[in-house]
C-alpha cells in the first residue's frame, strides 16, 4: 500500500507485537472519531469560522481514516466503532454548540492527547526496522494532529482559564479511556 509517498507492506507481512497490533486498533478507532467529531460540528454550529475550520482538518482525518480502514485487517479492527462514531460526533456537536471557543478548546484538547498517544507508539515501533515505512506513515499523521491543535489553539489565543483546563482534562481522560478499551476490543 502507498501512502505520503511511502510503500507500506501488509499488515499480516510486519512483525508486530500484540501490544502494537493494539495501539493500532486503538489509531483506528480514534481517526473514527476524528472524523466523527468534525462532522458533529458541521451539523451544528452555524459559525462560518467553525465551519471552515472542521471542513479544512476533517480532510486529513479522513485520509487517516481511509489509511487504516484499507491497511489494518478487519479482524484486528474495533469492534466498537459504531460507538467511537457516536462518541466523536457527540463530542464535536456538544463542543460546538456552545460557541467556538469551546469547539477550538476541545479539538486542541483531543490533538494534544493524540500527539502523546502517537509519539509513544512511535518510540517503541522505531526499534524495528521494517517497520520504519510504518513509523514514517504515523509521524505525518502525527505532524497533522499538531497542526490541528496549533491551529484550534491560536484561535483561543488567550491562555485558558480554569473551565478550559478542567474541561481540557476531561476530554484527556476520555480519550485515555477509549484508548484503553480500543485496544481489547
Amino acid at each position: 500500500m502507498n501512502i505520503s509517498g511511502l510503500s507500506i507492506e501488509p499488515f499480516d507481512q510486519l512483525p508486530l507485537s500484540p501490544d502494537t497490533v493494539a495501539d493500532l486498533r486503538s489509531d483506528h478507532a480514534g481517526e473514527t472519531g476524528a472524523v466523527q467529531i468534525y462532522r458533529g460540528m458541521l451539523a451544528v454550529s452555524r459559525d462560518p469560522v467553525v465551519q471552515r475550520f472542521a471542513l479544512t482538518h476533517i480532510r486529513a482525518e479522513l485520509r487517516h481514516l481511509r489509511f487504516f480502514d484499507r491497511w489494518l485487517p478487519m479482524r484486528y479492527q474495533s469492534r466498537l466503532l459504531p460507538v467511537w462514531r457516536a462518541a466523536g460526533w457527540l463530542l464535536g456537536a456538544g463542543s460546538a454548540l456552545f460557541g467556538r471557543r469551546a469547539a477550538f478548546h476541545t479539538v486542541a484538547a483531543v490533538e494534544t492527547f493524540v500527539e502523546r498517544h502517537y509519539l509513544a507508539q512511535i518510540e517503541v515501533m522505531d526499534k524495528t526496522p521494517r517497520l520504519e515505512n510504518l513509523c514514517r506513515v504515523l509521524r505525518h499523521f502525527c505532524d497533522e494532529e499538531v497542526h490541528h491543535r496549533n491551529d484550534a489553539s491560536s484561535r483561543v489565543a488567550e491562555t485558558p482559564g480554569w473551565l478550559p483546563r478542567a474541561w481540557a482534562h476531561v476530554v484527556g481522560l476520555g480519550s485515555m479511556f477509549g484508548v484503553l478499551v480500543a485496544r481489547k476490543v
